[in-house]
């Protein structure tokens, strides 16, 4: 990789597929050059991680609701009160109305990709063609020198052949 990257390969890729794959390197600092490169061309990034999701269409486009841990600790309210949910809106959908007027669109940057089921990865690579201003990154585990493909690609062998 050159000292100075332009990231144009990437955000081609990117525009081209609307979903990508990542592979970095482990010492990390190159995801860093990629997402000031997007926010150059445009585009609002969107930094998350993958642990804790849960349900990711749920999550990201839909309005769901989260529970907080009790800690051990007992209510003291009754009734209807004793089990508290809050309701949070869709990540996706809050950050593409808060858009600038001449931004490209939102880039959904997920790191700890590795993590994730085939499943989940198939809807992150449908999700750009549900919403068209939302481009999607994900980590996918580590390399020797920062390299991308299309999302789609990085099913594993067992799910591709299904």
């Amino acid at each position: 990789m050159a000292l100075i990257t332009t990231g144009n390969g990437l955000i081609r890729d990117l525009e081209k597929f609307g979903s990508v794959g990542v592979y970095v390197p482990l010492e990390g600092g190159f995801e860093g050059r990629y997402q000031r490169r997007l926010r150059t061309a445009g585009y609002v990034t969107l930094h998350i991680t993958a642990r804790g999701l849960g349900d990711l269409a749920a999550y990201l486009t839909g309005v769901h609701g989260v529970r907080p841990p009790h800690l051990g600790k007992k209510s003291t309210g009754s009734g209807a009160a004793v089990g508290y949910t809050y309701y949070l809106p869709p990540l996706v959908n809050y950050h593409l109305e808060q858009l600038p007027p001449k931004s490209k669109g939102l880039v959904l940057w997920m790191i700890e990709g590795h993590i994730l089921s085939d499943q989940e990865v198939e809807f992150l690579t449908t999700l750009p063609s549900l919403e068209p201003r939302v481009k999607v990154v994900v980590e996918r585990g580590g390399d020797r020198a920062f390299r991308w493909q299309p999302l789609k690609d990085t099913f594993s062998a067992s799910y591709q052949a299904v």
